[in-house]
C-alpha cells in the first residue's frame, strides 16, 4: 500500500476485541490504516479508552462522552464525572475529542428530554474547550440541528457520524462549515443510495471515513465482526463513486481529519 488513511470511528476498546486487539491493530497498519479514533459511550468506556490510547500513542486517539442510548436516570452524574476527564484529552499528541454524543429516538423517546439536555451540555463543552465533536444522530436530525445552530459560531467542528441520508439531509448538515460527514460500511451495501447522493451533494473535502467497528461491516465482509482494516473497502467505494483515485480519497480525507481533529 503506497498511501495511508484514517479510521475516524472504531470502538476498539470493546470486549469484541479483547482476544485479539493487538492483531486487529497490526492488520489495520498492514493495509494502510495509520490512525484510529476511538469514541466512548459512557463514563466507564471513557476511562478505559483514555488508558488504552495511552498504550498506542500515535495510533489510537481518545474521545470521552455520553452516547444518547446510554442516557438513563443517572445521566447527570455520568456527565459530571466525564467532564472531569476533559483535561486529559489535551495530553499527548492531541487529537482528543468529545464523543460519541448526540440524539437517538429510533427505539424510544422515553428519555427524550434527558437526551436533549445531555447533548446540549456536551455541545457546550465543545464550545468551551474547543475540542471537536463526534455526533451520533438517528431519527432526530431536526432537533439536533436546532441545538447545533445555537452554538455553531463557537464550535470548532466535528463529524456527523454514520451519515446515511439523502441530498437534502446532507445539505442541512453541511451548513455547519466546520463539520464533516462520517462515511462507513453502509456506502458499500447493495441497496445504499450513498454512491449517488454523496457525489451530488457532498464535496470530498467534507468527508471522513470510518468503520464503526465492530458494527456495520462493509461488503464483502458484511455479517462479520467489523475492524479498522476494513476501512479500505469504504475508501475504495468512495473512489469509485467520485471517479477519483484511491490515493486522492486517502489524501483528502486525511487532510479533513487534520483540519477537524488536529490529527496528522
Amino acid at each position: 500500500m503506497n498511501y495511508e488513511f484514517i479510521d475516524t470511528h472504531c470502538h476498539i476498546d470493546g470486549e469484541e476485541f479483547d482476544a485479539d486487539r493487538e492483531d486487529v491493530i497490526r492488520r489495520a497498519h498492514e493495509v494502510g490504516v495509520a490512525k484510529i479514533l476511538v469514541p466512548a459511550i459512557d463514563l466507564a468506556s471513557s476511562g478505559r479508552i483514555l488508558r488504552l490510547c495511552s498504550q498506542y500513542p500515535g495510533t489510537l486517539y481518545p474521545m470521552v462522552g455520553l452516547h444518547p442510548e446510554e442516557v438513563r436516570a443517572d445521566w447527570r452524574q455520568q456527565l459530571d464525572a466525564i467532564k472531569q476527564l476533559l483535561p486529559l484529552l489535551r495530553e499527548g499528541a492531541g487529537g482528543g475529542s468529545i464523543g460519541e454524543v448526540g440524539l437517538d429516538f429510533y427505539w424510544s423517546r422515553e428519555f427524550e428530554q434527558q437526551q436533549l439536555e445531555a447533548f446540549e451540555e456536551q455541545v457546550r463543552w465543545s464550545a468551551e474547550t474547543q475540542l471537536p465533536l463526534m455526533i451520533h444522530c438517528r431519527k432526530a436530525q431536526n432537533e439536533l440541528i436546532s441545538i447545533i445552530k445555537r452554538y455553531a459560531p463557537e464550535l470548532p467542528g466535528g463529524v456527523f457520524h454514520c451519515f446515511t441520508g439523502n441530498e437534502q439531509e446532507a445539505r442541512q448538515l453541511l451548513q455547519f462549515d466546520r463539520f464533516v460527514l462520517g462515511i462507513g460500511g453502509v456506502l458499500t451495501f447493495k441497496k445504499s443510495h450513498l454512491p449517488e447522493v454523496l457525489p451530488a451533494a457532498v464535496p470530498l473535502d467534507r468527508i471522513v471515513i470510518e468503520t464503526d467497528a465492530p458494527y456495520m461491516a462493509p461488503v464483502p465482509m458484511r455479517g462479520q465482526r467489523n475492524e479498522p482494516a476494513y476501512t479500505l473497502y469504504v475508501l475504495r467505494k468512495l473512489a469509485e463513486s467520485y471517479g477519483v483515485s484511491e490515493e486522492e480519497v486517502a489524501a483528502q480525507t486525511n487532510a479533513n481529519v487534520a483540519r477537524v481533529f488536529g490529527v496528522k
